[in-house]
């Protein structure tokens, strides 16, 4: 069975995220299968994307599982693919819907910041640890979201933050358990058809914040610093501990 599943409906498409026994983290076969979703939905002019994950959680982040056993390049090309896939989200013509649940860690919540609309069922929690490992991913906009301030007080730290205080920082724009999706998606495709796609356009080119070249130069230094293979087994150690 396909790790991302992808319901193609005519008014949006549904894209699953379908690894549950492993929290739906993020192995480069994944990332390449929603990238190339994701192109597939703008070609087809799709007005709306719906992002979920199967399981206990929308997504655990990064997969660390096969790290140990690739090149200190491959791991960095897989961060930089993690990269490239946040900013065709966060640019897409697609207006495009986070639907999170459970426990998110790492890119997996940069999944859902990369999102126009992000929702998370009660009782979902956040936590965004790459810079235990010296690692900038997704970490400006993060910022660009709730606020330099709000962002150095979680990423400094890697803290844990709940639903509450993501609907409160703006993280969260809407809290909804799963059996609400059918509404929330009707209510993100009046607003994703409330202006025609040229008047969209003109729109997210007015208001666009992102800085791709930046973001991506800022992960690249970080991931590209000799021993990311150490960084990370002595990030995974310490957590084991905890």
């Amino acid at each position: 069975m396909s790790n991302v599943i992808i319901d193609r409906q005519p008014t949006h498409w549904t894209i699953t995220l379908n690894r549950p026994d492993k929290l739906n983290a993020l192995s480069a076969d994944i990332v390449e299968d929603l990238i190339y979703a994701l192109d597939d939905a703008e070609a087809t002019h799709t007005p709306l994307i719906a992002l979920q994950g199967e399981g206990r959680c929308f997504s655990a982040g990064f997969d660390m599982s096969e790290v140990q056993s690739q090149t200190e390049g491959d791991v960095v090309l897989r961060f930089i693919r993690i990269e490239t896939l946040l900013n065709r989200i966060a640019t897409s013509s697609c207006f495009t819907v986070a639907l999170a649940h459970g426990r998110n860690f790492g890119a997996g919540v940069d999944l859902i910041a990369a999102c126009n609309l992000r929702v998370a069922a009660p009782g979902s929690t956040f936590r965004m640890p790459g810079l235990k490992f010296g690692l900038v991913l997704g970490s400006a906009r993060f910022a660009r979201i709730v606020g330099a301030l709000e962002a150095q007080r979680i990423l400094e730290t890697a803290a844990t933050f709940d639903v509450e205080r993501g609907s409160a920082n703006g993280f969260i724009e809407r809290i909804a358990d799963p059996e609400e999706h059918i509404t929330v998606i009707e209510d993100a495709l009046e607003r994703a058809n409330a202006l025609s796609a040229e008047s969209r356009a003109l729109l997210q080119r007015a208001l666009n914040t992102e800085q791709a070249d930046t973001d991506l130069a800022a992960l690249v230094r970080s991931a590209a610093t000799p021993g990311i293979h150490k960084r990370i087994e002595a990030y995974l150690a310490s957590s084991k501990k905890v």
